[in-house]
């Protein structure tokens, strides 16, 4: 076991730095009801922030397959014309924000971009007072708001998806498992949100100090909690590069049977796919794009490109095909705020979304069980707002 658990070590160190780094605070962009007019009989000018430019390789890998799951968006639009101007930032939200400036003096009218939340948000800020909207590629709620939108899944989404199914279940008396982390508080909070209204309970919280050796000190308490609180579900906050394979491992050694327990993830328990071999995770649920739809791009995209995309590549295709949807009604006003957020949602590449007017989304999700080291589907993703699974 000791040498599993020092492999974990240098994972939950990145993990914590990276959760740290999404929940930096950020200023409040200006509220903007309005858009840019546009000629809808035109090529439209959309702006692509990307993370290139900074020479770390992860960036530029990932700033290649954004455009380039934009341009195969561009080449499925029928009747519609984009003008892609692209502009690298890097992770800067200086240079983002210069580069959403230049962009608008360019003649943008709306953006699309940047990644990181700081620089989104500063975008954002940078650009409001010109009424052109920016739909980031970040999944922090914390920046949504204003004239900035995110994309990216984020964690209320996947808590009310996966809270109103368990209660649906009968395993509705959840406890909330999180780390003590920005990512993790943030968790824990859309989780017990999620509970509201939803037919589901919350049993009780536990945490754990975010390193190997918080864990392993947490377990036993928290398996005494899980007892002592009448929960019979376990959501969970860590992720397969953080604390998961720990608690996975030690919870049951504990004496929290997964067989009795429902363990429910609130990231993907999918990726690495060594995960799911793990003991401690079989039985488990988390929720995931429609899993069809999310292989239809991954072999499209690595026939066009020679490799497959990066995880969240099919956001750009997102964004064009929203761009693109509103643009080919002709309305002059189709980039507004009141445009983007329309309720009947767009189809994406993972399958159907909608911005909401708070600047957060709505995405449609299965719901996945591991079952004998192997993801089965046991609650399709909606194709249409307003039915199972909203």
């Amino acid at each position: 076991m000791f040498a599993v658990l020092s492999t974990r070590r240098k994972a939950l160190t990145r993990a914590a730095f990276l959760a740290a780094a999404l929940m930096l605070g950020a200023c409040e962009p200006v509220a903007s009801g309005r858009g840019p007019t546009i000629d809808t009989s035109a090529p439209v000018p959309v702006a692509l922030i990307l993370p290139g430019g900074s020479g770390n390789s992860g960036d530029e890998v990932l700033a290649r397959n954004l455009k380039q799951a934009a341009d195969l968006a561009i080449a499925d639009l029928n009747g519609v014309q984009i003008d892609l101007r692209v502009y690298n930032a890097g992770s800067s939200p200086a240079i983002a924000a210069s580069m959403a400036r230049r962009a608008v003096d360019d003649g943008a009218k709306i953006i699309l971009g940047p990644v990181f939340a700081e620089a989104a948000n500063a975008a954002g800020v940078a650009v409001a007072g010109s009424g052109v909207n920016v739909l980031s590629f970040s999944n922090n709620t914390d920046i949504a708001g204003g004239n900035v939108f995110v994309l990216g899944p984020t964690f209320q989404n996947t808590a009310d998806r996966l809270v109103r199914f368990a209660a649906r279940q009968g395993r509705g008396r959840i406890m909330v498992v999180y780390d003590q982390t920005p990512g993790g508080d943030l968790g824990r909070r859309a989780i017990e949100s999620a509970a509201g209204g939803s037919g589901a309970s919350i049993a009780g919280t536990a945490t754990y100090e975010f390193s190997q050796q918080g864990v392993i000190n947490a377990a036993p308490a928290i398996a005494s909690t899980v007892s002592s609180s009448g929960a019979d579900a376990i959501f969970f906050t860590a992720d397969t590069a953080g604390a998961l394979p720990l608690l996975a491992q030690l919870l049951p050694e504990a004496g929290v049977s997964n067989q009795t327990t429902q363990f429910i993830g609130l990231t993907r328990w999918d990726i690495p796919p060594a995960t799911l071999a793990m003991p401690g995770v079989q039985g488990g649920w988390f929720a995931l794009p429609d899993p069809g739809l999310s292989q239809q791009f991954q072999s499209r995209f690595t026939a066009a490109y020679g490799e497959p995309p990066h995880p969240i590549a099919g956001l750009a295709y997102d964004g064009i095909a929203a761009i693109g949807a509103l643009v080919k009604r002709g309305n002059a006003n189709a980039l507004s705020a009141a445009a983007l957020t329309q309720g009947s949602g767009f189809a994406g590449v993972n399958g159907v979304f909608r911005l909401r007017l708070d600047g957060t989304n709505e995405r449609g999700l299965a719901v996945a069980q591991i079952q004998n080291s192997q993801v089965v589907v046991i609650d399709p993703a909606p194709r249409s707002f307003g039915g199972a699974g909203f």
